[in-house]
């Protein structure tokens, strides 16, 4: 008879870390901190920032699932598209990133209505669509090893780093091995007026001047169209104090490609390193450089 392979064994629901220490890799801790700053992210993006083959990101998740260490749902999408399988904290990835923390580990309870308050989220498309921002970059970055995402930072940290002045969908540092361009995302799918994403500058513009950082606003746009309008709507109520920046799916669907259009600076477009951008000075709204543990793969580092 064959003996089951340690991978293949069930940990029992009352485990603990400590249970499960000898099966844990960097890598999975890594999975832990993704998820615990990103919410969710999917078994493409899991794949992609951290496999080189997607059948052992299956494997090694399921394998992570059954300890008890992670979690996931199935997004049905509409007939005819594949459905997605999106990867959330489970009782010990939860665990561990909460005492590594120092915070107090979640309840069963409020774990349970953490991951079911993700599933019944109605901007999870959105946030899918987030995550795959800096995913492409990490991606970018594993094929061009001169390159790197320093920081990805979600919606909940950016808004707490930058004292809730902005409100963006996220915020990252890349570089190029020569320079770095911090940027604030805001990713829009179409179902906001473009007068609404403009007003979304006036923060941005505050917190310039309040001391944050001279870091561009990238607008990433469903279609050309959108992009066309937006800079029209910004040409009547330009924000000289800022760099703005857009692109659409059809310069190209990597963002540290040149897909980049600055506002009110022609058709040209940039490759992300090449926007302008400062750190500025360190202070209460302006977290400065990134510092090495903020490497959303600094586990493995």
């Amino acid at each position: 008879m064959l003996l089951p392979t340690p991978d293949s064994v069930t940990t029992s629901p009352g485990s603990t870390l400590i249970d499960i220490s000898h099966r844990l890799r960097p890598r999975d801790y890594t999975i832990a901190s993704l998820l615990h700053e990103h919410t969710m992210l999917t078994t493409d993006q899991l794949a992609t920032i951290l496999f080189t083959n997607p059948i052992t990101c299956r494997h090694r998740l399921g394998v992570l699932r059954s300890i008890g260490y992670l979690d996931r749902f199935i997004r049905r999408n509409q007939p005819g598209t594949p459905n997605v399988v999106c990867w959330v904290a489970g009782a010990l990835s939860a665990r561990l990133t909460a005492l590594s923390t120092g915070d107090t580990p979640p309840t069963p309870k409020a774990l349970r209505e953490r991951q079911d308050r993700v599933y019944a989220n109605p901007a999870l498309d959105h946030l899918i669509d987030t995550n795959w921002f800096g995913t492409r970059l990490l991606a970018h970055s594993r094929a061009n090893t001169s390159t790197a995402l320093l920081r990805w930072w979600s919606e909940r940290t950016t808004a707490n780093m930058f004292g809730q002045r902005i409100h963006p969908d996220g915020h990252g540092v890349w570089t190029d091995g020569t320079r770095q361009v911090g940027y604030f995302l805001e990713l829009d799918r179409g179902t906001e007026p473009i007068g609404k994403l403009a007003d979304k500058l006036s923060s941005h513009r505050r917190l310039r001047a309040e001391g944050g950082p001279s870091y561009p606003i990238l607008f990433a746009l469903p279609n050309r169209t959108r992009e066309q309008n937006l800079h029209r709507r910004l040409a009547e109520r330009p924000e000289p104090s800022l760099v703005v920046a857009t692109t659409s799916p059809e310069s190209g669907i990597d963002p540290a490609d040149a897909v980049w259009r600055l506002v009110g600076n022609g058709r040209h477009r940039l490759a992300l390193a090449d926007l302008p951008a400062s750190h500025g000075q360190p202070g209460p709204l302006n977290p400065g450089p990134p510092a090495a543990g903020q490497h959303p793969l600094h586990h493995m580092r």
